[in-house]
């Protein structure tokens, strides 16, 4: 059974920085495809950047130059790395962990909160 847990969300002042880790664990293989999002109330999910096994990345406009996706050492393991975070990024991030080459399905995590306020 795929497991996604996201971690490192908190309370940080506007400026601050955050690294939020996901980690997808009960597979064998690689994913191919794992995706940060965010949610706040009364929105819809919002796609926020993503990373192939390849490692390539794609950022939304609003953080591009301030988030960093990446890979972590540990298999199936990712970061986002926010820094210069403004009230606007406070929200639920989600992380969503796609193995659609192998289980033609997606996984995603329990969320986890990120206060951006002074």
């Amino acid at each position: 059974q795929v497991r996604v847990v996201e971690s490192g969300g908190g309370l940080v002042q506007p400026g601050g920085s955050l690294r939020l880790s996901c980690a997808a664990s009960g597979v064998t293989f690689s994913f191919d495809t794992m995706r940060w999002y965010r949610q706040t109330p009364g929105k819809p999910r919002e796609l926020v950047a993503t990373i192939s096994r390849g490692e390539r990345t794609t950022y939304t406009d609003s953080v591009k130059g301030r988030f960093t996706i990446s890979m972590g050492d540990a298999k199936n393991t990712v970061y986002l790395r926010m820094s210069n975070l403004k009230p606007d990024d406070t929200a639920v991030y989600y992380c969503n962990a796609d193995f659609s080459f192998v289980l033609q399905k997606d996984f995603w995590g329990q969320g986890t909160q990120v206060t951006v306020s002074s």
